[in-house]
């Protein structure tokens, strides 16, 4: 089995750290700012975007790729 082998350095991975926890974070206060603010399911729903790019950017820190 070989092992894998990440193709950034460490300034990549730590600029892809920085993105993945600012979107989560954007995204978490999104869906609470819609909350507040009385918005439908259909508009929290949209803060899928946020999420999805910070989860994006933390596996790609962790794995390095």
């Amino acid at each position: 089995m070989r092992a894998r082998v990440g193709n950034i350095g460490p300034r990549g991975r730590a600029q892809r750290l920085r993105l993945g926890v600012v979107a989560i974070a954007l995204g978490t206060l999104l869906v609470v700012l819609l909350i507040a603010l009385g918005a439908g399911p259909g508009w929290v729903l949209g803060a899928f975007g946020p999420f999805f790019v910070g989860a994006l950017g933390l596996i790609q820190a962790r794995d390095g790729t």
